[in-house]
C-alpha cells in the first residue's frame, strides 16, 4: 500500500496548529463536496480530505502518525512499522464513518474504526535513547550523575514542544563503552492515559589522559629507563584502582606487554591492565653523557638490524 501524507492532503506544515488544521479541512470540504464540486475528482478528493483530517484533528491520535510519518513520503510503499498493534491500543473514540477510507488508513487505525462502541485512544510512548558522558573512573567506580535531556512533547494545540528534563542516573561499576542504561518510564508520555516509554541512556566514556579502554581492559604505556629494561626492576605503576608495585623481568624490550590480572573495568569477569614499556634513552646533552655513551659503543658492541642485512 502507499503512504498517506495527511499534512500535504490538507495542505498544511507538520507543526500547523489544530485551529490552522480544521480550517484547512473545512476549506477543502466546501471546496470538493459532491454535491456542489464541479472537480472531475471531488468524490476522490473529499474522501482524501476526511480521512487526513479523521487522524489530525486529534492531538492524539496526529502523535501517533507523527511517530513514524516524518520518514516517509507520499506514494511510497508502505507497511506497518513491526508490532505496530501491539503498542498502540486504538479503541475508536471520535471515528466517523471510515468504511471508504484507505487501505492506509485501514492498516494503522482499523481497529478502531472496527471499535466505536468504545471510547477513548492508548498507546504506550516512544522509548527514547540519549547518550550521557562519563569519565573511566565513574565506569570504574560507579557514579550517580545528573543530566540534562530536551524532550519533545505534543503541546494541546498541537504543536510539537521540547521541555528541559533534569535526571539524576545512577552509572553502575563496570559500564563499557556504548552499554545503555534503562530508565523505565522516562521516555515519551503515554497517549490518552497510556504508558509512558522508557529512555535508554547510550554510555561514552571520555578519553583519559594515561589510559586507554578497551571493552573491559586497561592500557598504559610506561616510561622505562634501559637499566631498568635490561637488570630488571621494581616499579610503581598507577592503575584506576590505585599505584602497585610492577616486577619488570630482566632482559625486557621496548613494547614489551605486562599484565596486572583484574585491575581492568569490574565485571564477571573483570577486565586487566596491560602495562606496555617504553623504553625512554637519556640525552647525550653533556660530554660526561656522551662520553658515557661512546664507552657503553664500545663495550657493548650490537647491531639490532643485522636481522635487516644492515
Amino acid at each position: 500500500m502507499e503512504f498517506k501524507d495527511y499534512y500535504r492532503i490538507l495542505g498544511v506544515s507538520r507543526d500547523a496548529s489544530q485551529d490552522d488544521i480544521k480550517r484547512a479541512y473545512r476549506k477543502l470540504a466546501r471546496k470538493y463536496h459532491p454535491d456542489v464540486s464541479k472537480e472531475a475528482d471531488a468524490e476522490q478528493r473529499f474522501k482524501e480530505v476526511g480521512e487526513a483530517y479523521e487522524v489530525l484533528k486529534d492531538p492524539e491520535k496526529r502523535k501517533a502518525y507523527d511517530q513514524f510519518g516524518a520518514n516517509w513520503k507520499e506514494g511510497q510503499e508502505f507497511r506497518p512499522p513491526p508490532g505496530w498493534e501491539h503498542g498502540f491500543e486504538f479503541s475508536g473514540g471520535g471515528f466517523t464513518d471510515t468504511a471508504d477510507f484507505s487501505d492506509f488508513f485501514e492498516a494503522l487505525f482499523g481497529r478502531a474504526a472496527r471499535a466505536r462502541h468504545r471510547s477513548g485512544f492508548r498507546a504506550r510512548g516512544e522509548d527514547q535513547v540519549a547518550r550521557v558522558t562519563i569519565d573511566l573512573e565513574d565506569a570504574y567506580r560507579g557514579a550517580t550523575r545528573a543530566i540534562g535531556l530536551t524532550v519533545p512533547e505534543l503541546s494541546p494545540e498541537g504543536h510539537v514542544v521540547n521541555r528541559p528534563r533534569t535526571l539524576n542516573v545512577k552509572i553502575p561499576a563496570g559500564i563499557t563503552e556504548g552499554q545503555r542504561i534503562r530508565l523505565a518510564g522516562q521516555g515519551a508520555p503515554g497517549i490518552g492515559n497510556g504508558p509512558p516509554g522508557d529512555l535508554y541512556l547510550e554510555v561514552v566514556i571520555r578519553p583519559h589522559r594515561l589510559f586507554r579502554l578497551d571493552k573491559r581492559d586497561i592500557y598504559l604505556d610506561l616510561p622505562v629507563t634501559p637499566w631498568e629494561v635490561a637488570l630488571g626492576a621494581t616499579v610503581t605503576v598507577p592503575t584506576l584502582g590505585g599505584n602497585v608495585e610492577l616486577k619488570i623481568p630482566a632482559g625486557s624490550q621496548n613494547d614489551r606487554k605486562l599484565r596486572l590480572k583484574g585491575r581492568g573495568l569490574p565485571g564477571d569477569p573483570p577486565g586487566d591492565q596491560y602495562v606496555i614499556l617504553k623504553l625512554v634513552t637519556p640525552p647525550a646533552d653533556s660530554e660526561q653523557a656522551r662520553a658515557f655513551y661512546e664507552r657503553m659503543a664500545r663495550e657493548l658492541p650490537m647491531n639490532p638490524r643485522r636481522d635487516m642485512g644492515g
